[in-house]
């Protein structure tokens, strides 16, 4: 008798691992199947409710869009707090948009550590914009603008003694509606967060990003008429949320389920709580969507400032006056860096023009996280959109510039930790253009390609309107419209697997007896392993075809649109070469004018305050960056020597206009400060103390800054200390003598 054959040996071994995993395989399959019932049975349920969404926190109804002049489906509702969570009055309210791109809202306040939650814990009031599924008749993207300022001069209105205007969020599709509105309305918002939403969508690299040449491959904007009007004037969601699945469709087509498969004793909650938002399918208006569609995909007008309302007023993104904070990844297949930065170089010539129109702009670029990643991940939220939330008021106080935020871990050596308002220390380094033009874009070529796929389209797009539009909308019915709606396949997958199916019940049944004699695989089962080892291979195998279409996608594209008849027959003169120089219009020249010489003509005016800001503005510019740190210490400052309280705007007017005065003429504003500053040695030595308190929050004064600290000395009249290097980091419990 062989070894392996005695009881006990080898064989018998595998043998019994091999039954065990027979019995966990066939306990789990059942109970995946019961999972995806419960799925079915939760999409049933959501999308019979009016007003379906997936926000975890308590709301109260503020404002009904139905009910206003021009009717949306959107509405404005007030986040109410959870237990123990305080809120600050006077503290700048939050408002979250939530994207309308083909799935329901929510997604903003998703989780506990979600958008909405890190704002709440900040102390902030919150309020979140979201919509009903179905667009109400007429329904326009400017008509929706025009309500969701109406939602934020309400929010203003609410909020009289807060010390800012709203800081307003923008997923994904909400961020460019957000922008234009900003443009349209700069009055009303106070900072924007715009997360993985595209605004140069013409923007990308070879080798990667391939959504960018989808409207090319289609033939353009005519398809989506078309869908349009098998929709009797709907556009069906699903059909935007299937584009996103295509993306990945490893994820899609196998990891997604397999994941939910193979821990289904832990993972069906989570799994199911995703499902409810990803399946809530809405619909938009023809006219919505093809707008979209025209003036954003393939169009690209948004940067290149082509968008004009109604009433003849042109969308610029160079009239917004709030700090904009960009988010992106480059692990976003949906938004690269590109697309959500590159507008950037299509409005300004350099880092000088984007201080002329004021403006603040910090991006951050994280490395790998993925498109939905960036609103539902936890661990985002824990890190820069808590960072961006507490810090909101450092973003707001910023000079005019380019900016990047990076993040830092906070630990036993982090200077000032006292300062650090979470577990990250955030700073904002300046940067320019040439750092975005970096990360890659196109070339006058890719460009051309793209204004051929564009002329294209509105070629297409006019032969079906005149041709074959109108067959179709004699031919379909809103009846036929909603049979194709619910026949979807998106949509189906839910249906087929819910309750409605007659043998989901005995799966049911089999899932609540394999509940009671459940009995998981050994982690160390061979045949577990062998069973990662083959879904390792499926995903490798689904990535490789999709990298192999997106490869074959992009050659296709480059080929077909670079062609020179092509370009020819479109009337694309193939020496054209996009010029990305907008030039600034009269009007705003002329304000900046008179707005420079008005500085220059008050260098001299203010007084210990103001010379202080300078003194500070001064020295801190020689390092390129801001640190949280040396901003809340900046606070102190905020009062001045009889108490009284300086509010944000008032203090943030101030810094920009030390700022621009030191831009325009440095050594001028300098020399002035000597005659701005009281004859008390007393007050001068505890501005002076104060400054080098500020600068020191983030570490030891050392270099340039610590050469132009000792100018800044000599002209308040006072010792800057024996030596720089004896200049120790800041003491929060230090008083200014």
């Amino acid at each position: 008798m062989e070894k392996s054959d005695l009881p006990g040996g080898p064989l018998s071994g595998m043998v019994a691992s091999a039954v065990e995993y027979m019995v966990d395989a066939g306990q789990r399959s059942v109970l995946f199947l019961d999972i995806m019932r419960q799925r079915g049975d939760q999409y049933r349920e959501h999308v019979a409710q009016t007003a379906p969404h997936v926000l975890q926190y308590a709301a109260e109804l503020i404002i009904d869009g139905r009910k206003l002049d021009e009717p949306v489906n959107y509405a404005l509702v007030r986040i109410i707090p959870s237990k123990g969570v305080e809120i600050d009055l006077e503290r700048r309210p939050f408002v979250v948009v939530d994207p309308r791109a083909g799935h329901g809202p929510g997604i903003g306040g998703f989780k506990a550590d979600s958008e909405i939650g890190v704002a709440m814990k900040a102390g902030h009031p919150c309020y979140f914009i979201g919509f009903l599924p179905e667009p109400m008749p007429g329904q326009t993207i400017e008509r929706i603008a025009r309500a969701e300022a109406l939602f934020i001069e309400k929010v203003i209105s609410l909020h009289p003694k807060a010390d800012g205007k709203p800081c307003v969020i923008g997923n994904c599709q909400a961020g460019w509606a957000v922008m234009i509105l900003a443009s349209l309305r700069p009055e009303l918002f106070g900072p924007l967060i715009i997360a993985g939403a595209p605004l140069a969508y013409w923007a990308g690299v070879h080798g990667k990003y391939p959504m960018r040449y989808s409207g090319g491959l289609l033939g353009g904007s005519w398809l989506t008429a078309l869908t349009s009007d098998l929709g009797a004037g709907k556009f069906d969601g699903a059909w935007l949320v299937q584009n996103f699945e295509n993306q990945n469709p490893s994820n899609t087509l196998w990891t997604k389920q397999y994941n939910v498969y193979s821990r289904v004793d832990t993972e069906a909650d989570r799994y199911l709580d995703f499902e409810r938002w990803w399946g809530g399918h809405v619909n938009l208006n023809a006219e919505e969507i093809q707008f979209i569609v025209d003036e954003l995909f393939i169009g690209n007008n948004l940067a290149a400032g082509k968008i004009e309302m109604s009433d003849g007023q042109k969308v610029d993104l160079r009239n917004i006056r709030s700090p904009i904070v960009l988010f992106c990844s480059k692990g976003d297949n949906v938004t690269p860096p590109q697309q959500a930065l590159d507008w950037i170089l299509d409005c300004y010539a350099d880092v000088n023009e984007i201080r002329a129109y004021g403006q603040t702009i910090v991006y951050t670029v994280h490395e790998s996280i993925g498109h939905l990643g960036i609103f539902v991940s936890g661990g985002v939220a824990k890190k820069e959109h808590a960072e961006f939330s507490s810090n909101i008021d450092l973003i707001d106080i910023l000079p005019p510039g380019l900016y990047e935020a990076t993040f830092e871990a906070k630990g036993e050596e982090t200077a000032s930790s006292d300062l650090v308002i979470g577990q990250w220390v955030m700073r904002c380094e300046a940067r320019t253009l040439d750092d975005i033009r970096a990360m890659g874009g196109n070339s006058p070529e890719d460009e051309r390609r793209f204004a051929a796929a564009k002329r294209v389209s509105e070629m297409n797009l006019a032969a079906y309107r005149k041709f074959v539009q109108p067959w179709i909308k004699k031919m379909v019915t809103p009846q036929m419209a909603e049979t194709m709606r619910n026949l979807h396949p998106l949509r189906l997958q839910y249906e087929v697997l819910s309750s409605r199916n007659p043998w989901m019940g005995a799966v049911k049944t089999a899932a609540e007896e394999i509940e009671e004699k459940r009995k998981p695989v050994a982690k160390d089962n061979p045949f577990l392993a062998f069973q990662e080892q083959m879904s390792k291979q499926i995903v490798h195998a689904l990535d490789s075809w999709r990298d192999a279409q997106e490869a074959l996608s992009e050659t296709i594209f480059l080929n077909v649109y670079g062609s020179p008849a092509l370009q020819a027959a479109v009337g694309i003169d193939p020496n054209w070469e996009s010029s990305r120089k907008r030039e600034m219009s009269a009007e705003h020249r002329t304000m900046l004018e008179k707005r420079i010489a008005e500085l220059k003509s008050r260098v001299g005016e203010g007084g210990l305050r103001e010379a202080a800001i300078r003194g500070l503005v001064y020295i801190g510019s020689a390092r390129g960056m801001v640190d949280e740190r040396s901003i809340e210490a900046l606070r102190r400052i905020r009062r001045d020597a009889g108490g009284s309280r300086l509010t944000l705007p008032e203090f943030k007017m101030l810094v920009r206009e030390q700022f621009f005065m030191l831009l325009l003429d440095q050594q001028g504003a300098l020399a002035a400060i000597p005659k701005m500053l009281p004859e008390d040695a007393a007050q001068r030595l505890a501005a002076f103390t104060m400054i080098r308190e500020v600068l020191s929050a983030s570490g030891e004064i050392t270099g340039e800054r610590a050469s132009r600290l000792q100018r800044i000395a000599a002209l308040f009249g006072v010792e800057a200390g024996e030596g720089t290097s004896n200049i120790t980091p800041f003491d929060p419990k230090a008083k200014a003598s």
